[in-house]
């Protein structure tokens, strides 16, 4: 199937037109409008440092119902009793820079370049993009970040500097979602980790289905 050059319009191609690998389409930009849109179809972008703007559908799609989360009973013991302070959307861009500077100190490689950092940053002022922060004293030692539509969450990137950090953001996470009737986290990438966790592989015409249901219906 053919790679789409996206061009000024808002548009991308039917996800099922996505290469085996998942890509789907090159170039745009990373405005707000065009992100809302991207997601809104289960598309999301994923480019290197100097590459074009690459743009994803992946499928099968790992995705976390809130109600099947399953963290250890040990890790929610360590939850329970820890002294981090935990916090959402108070220091969105200091979680997105921690996210990519901590990726590129382990040799991970990372994908949140400086123009995605900037995209989401606008995301979050325009209230699409949100951040959860744990905190020792006045320091951000862990966290996450992702996009909110509907009643889907899109899990983005996570990190931690110290032990457990950014698990206990993803239970504090979960459980503000589930509180406010979010039916799907779509976690993009499967991991061994969110597998335990009780994330699971759907495929990409049922992610498309559910998306339809929990973001475009009033």
């Amino acid at each position: 199937m053919p790679v789409f050059q996206l061009n000024q319009q808002m548009i991308f191609p039917h996800p099922d037109l996505a290469e085996p690998n998942g890509l789907i389409a090159v170039g745009g930009d990373l405005s707000v409008p065009r992100l809302v849109n991207a997601y809104r179809h289960g598309i999301f972008p994923w480019f290197g440092e100097g590459d074009p703007i690459l743009w994803w559908f992946t499928s099968p799609r790992l995705v976390l119902i809130p109600d099947e989360f399953k963290p250890s009973k040990r890790l929610l013991r360590y939850y329970r009793n820890t002294d981090l302070t935990i916090t959402m959307n108070r220091s969105f861009a200091e979680v997105i820079r921690l996210c990519a500077q901590t990726r590129i100190k382990t040799d991970e490689g990372t994908w949140i370049t400086d123009a995605m950092v900037d995209a989401y940053i606008e995301m979050h002022r325009h209230g699409y993009a949100h951040s959860v922060e744990c905190w020792q004293e006045d320091r951000v030692v862990g966290g996450l970040y992702g996009v909110a539509l509907g009643k889907v969450f899109f899990g983005e990137s996570m990190f931690s500097t110290i032990s457990n950090s950014s698990k206990f953001a993803l239970i504090h996470l979960v459980g503000f979602l589930k509180s406010e009737g979010y039916q799907l986290i779509d976690c993009q990438m499967t991991t061994e980790h969110l597998v335990s966790l009780g994330a699971r592989e759907i495929s990409g015409r049922y992610f498309q289905h559910l998306l339809k249901q929990y973001i475009w219906q009033p």
